[in-house]
């Protein structure tokens, strides 16, 4: 998996992102479901407009970087939406530079969003007839006029800033997902059968690697000072403060904490299993970065829980090793049922978990590899890669 655009590696399309200055500050609000859709246009528009903020959630009149955001007066605000009063944006729009927000999602979840938050409703509102075609040939919209989000950014930057030609780049992107995508399904097609196929002995989670470089396999976790959303003097982003790795081959550790730059949140100490005086005396975030980036070689393949550890190094201006296995997912696609959480997962792997593991009795789970909560979930993820390998061993002629 790609930490930046969060796509498997075979289907990134991180070598087609530009990088587009505006004038327009940008709010994306995007709906809770929409966070997860692979496909999603409004995380590869912000990561092409620097001055765009992507949050997440359904309800934001309590929100305080939303109020901050639409409190700017040399940036006056405006919303992104059709229905009654909309001005057209392509042929009216406002003078002087604004703050955008768009709403990003279905149209059903788009349409709740905005008729239940007051605060969205009392905006200046304008929408457009798209000039041409969507290009996003991958995901059908309810009507042929209607365009995805980046689209939907593209014309309207190109009317707010007098340059269409500038943001027409912000298709660069979109049509490398696309393409990538139908190449991909091209390759490997899905087909109904006529005729019902016996039962296939369930398929083991490992891939070769496990197998033919378990030296490369390097176990990550991140932790993060993290506000609550609403609260007051939140930040936007999470930031890294805790960073551990070990690889399970060599028995080689990493462990170091980064001290809070944006005040530490009062939830952080609890939730991470940190006192207050070992965050505060860490070392800079860009310190505790370029030592994980001289832990980490080239050969590595990062092994984490979901990709959150993965996108608080990225977010946080840190390198990792390309290549990234998200043990999470796999283990979804193994199991066909909710696996729960890493806790529940990583228990399920001890004596007698599994029927078809049965005899393979591999013990509890080993105590933790560091201090904190992170040595506990990276004890938990080491578990489950030498668990997965060993009955991989077992399974194998």
């Amino acid at each position: 998996m790609c930490a930046r655009c969060r796509r498997p590696s075979v289907v990134c399309y991180c070598a087609a992102l530009p990088t587009l200055e505006t004038r327009t500050k940008i709010v994306i609000l995007q709906h809770r479901r929409e966070r997860d859709m692979p496909i999603g246009t409004a995380r590869m528009a912000s990561l092409c407009l620097p001055q765009a903020k992507l949050h997440v959630g359904i309800q934001w009149g309590d929100s305080v970087p939303l109020t901050r955001a639409l409190s700017n007066p040399t940036h006056p605000p405006i919303l992104l939406y059709p229905g009654e009063g909309a001005k057209d944006i392509l042929r009216e729009p406002p003078v002087g530079p604004v703050t955008l927000v768009v709403v990003d999602g279905t149209w059903s979840q788009a349409k709740s969003v905005v008729r239940d938050n007051p605060i969205l409703q009392a905006l200046p509102r304008y929408a457009f007839d798209a000039p041409e075609l969507s290009q996003y040939r991958i995901r059908k919209e309810p009507r042929a006029e209607y365009v995805s989000t980046i689209e939907a950014l593209m014309f309207v930057l190109g009317a707010l800033e007098g340059e269409p030609e500038k943001f027409r780049a912000l298709l660069a992107p979109l049509n490398a997902m696309v393409d990538l995508q139908l190449a991909h399904q091209a390759l490997h097609p899905r087909s109904r059968p006529r005729h019902p196929r016996p039962a296939k002995p369930p398929r083991l989670p490992f891939p070769p690697a496990f197998m033919d470089r378990y030296d490369d396999l390097l176990c990550l976790v991140g932790e993060a000072n993290a506000w609550p959303f609403e609260a007051a003097g939140a930040t936007i982003h999470d930031e890294l403060v805790h960073a551990v790795a070990h690889r399970p081959g060599t028995g080689e550790t990493f462990a170091m904490i980064a001290a809070p730059e944006t005040g530490l949140s009062p939830t952080t100490c609890f939730h991470i299993g940190l006192e207050e005086h070992e965050l505060l005396g860490g070392a800079r975030r860009s310190d505790v970065l370029t030592q994980l980036a001289a832990f980490t070689r080239p050969t590595d393949i990062v092994c984490t829980w979901g990709h959150y550890g993965t996108s608080l190094v990225a977010d946080g201006g840190g390198t990792l090793p390309p290549e990234h296995f998200d043990l999470r997912a796999a283990a979804q696609r193994f199991a066909n049922v909710k696996i729960g959480s890493l806790d529940d997962y990583a228990a399920s792997l001890g004596p007698g978990a599994g029927s078809e593991f049965r005899p393979l009795h591999l013990g509890p789970i080993p105590a933790p590899i560091t201090g904190g909560r992170a040595g506990q979930r990276l004890a938990m993820i080491t578990h489950i890669v030498r668990t997965w390998r060993e009955r991989q061993l077992a399974a194998t002629p």
